[in-house]
């Protein structure tokens, strides 16, 4: 078509040589750059694709799992409870959570039925960002069976609690008051004192636990909710065993038990 339009058809249209030589040597180029677009869109789309498929990869690494929890019944690898061989006894170690290896937390125990698994925590719950000076609380273990039920361990900052250094549970105050400050990371959401049944203090040697039965409807955790909390060093430690109403129902004694065992 360019060139057609560029051939004289009479005296009064006239064109040189150097204007048809311009005209043919642009319309080249951009036949040549129009083709080299179209073999660059493909690369570009591929480039593009591989992006999309390694951003979420490199987001999985920042949020892979830091504890050494496992997906198997922990009957498969923890020892039976010397009180009670129906159980199995779970001692946390250094090498469990971030907050154990770091000191922040001293170590502690429970028992749990052998056919429970360990759930694995992500690393932005589990305080690993933030150890050993963490503002907020974090959660070091949990453990869980579908038709029973599933156990927790919170960990908290005394300093959210009090500016004592070192203060023992009573030094927090009553359980109710403890309990006020503790209740949304019983439940995973809200709390409400109407939700509180029961308080007790229990003493295992030199320390102190306040003990707590909640009735919680509206709890993330489950509508059954069993807690105990202590404090010890600059943490205060609570443990909390929740149940749906059909876990609650068949498995009240056993939830119980597990309550019961824990200790720093």
């Amino acid at each position: 078509m360019a060139s057609a339009s560029l051939v004289p058809t009479s005296n009064i249209f006239h064109v040189s040589p150097t204007f048809t030589a311009s005209v043919r040597t642009r319309a080249s180029s951009f036949i040549v750059a129009s083709s080299q677009q179209q073999q660059q869109q493909p690369r570009r789309r591929e480039l593009l694709l591989k992006t999309t498929v390694a951003i979420p990869a490199i987001l999985n690494l920042k949020e892979a799992p830091i504890s050494e929890a496992r997906e198997v019944e922990v009957g498969s690898f923890l020892p039976p409870s010397e009180t009670d061989p129906s159980f199995v006894l779970f001692k946390a170690k250094p090498s469990d959570t971030p907050a154990l290896r770091a000191g922040n937390v001293q170590p502690y125990q429970f028992v749990l039925p052998p056919n429970w698994k360990q759930l694995r925590i992500a690393n932005i719950l589990s305080g690993n960002y933030c150890q050993p000076k963490c503002a907020e609380p974090w959660i070091e273990v949990k453990f869980e069976n579908e038709k029973q039920g599933k156990v927790q361990v919170v960990a908290s900052p005394l300093i959210r609690l009090t500016n004592k250094p070192n203060a023992t549970i009573e030094d927090l105050g009553e359980p109710e008051r403890v309990i006020a400050s503790l209740g949304p990371f019983v439940t995973g959401n809200s709390y409400d004192s109407d939700e509180l049944v029961n308080t007790s203090i229990e003493k295992i040697g030199d320390q102190t636990y306040y003990k707590y039965v909640l009735e919680t409807p509206f709890a993330l955790t489950g509508s059954h909710n069993l807690a105990k909390a202590t404090a010890k060093g600059n943490t205060v430690v609570l443990f909390v065993v929740s149940a749906t109403e059909k876990q609650w129902q068949s498995s009240q004694k056993t939830l119980q038990v597990i309550l019961d065992s824990f200790q720093l």
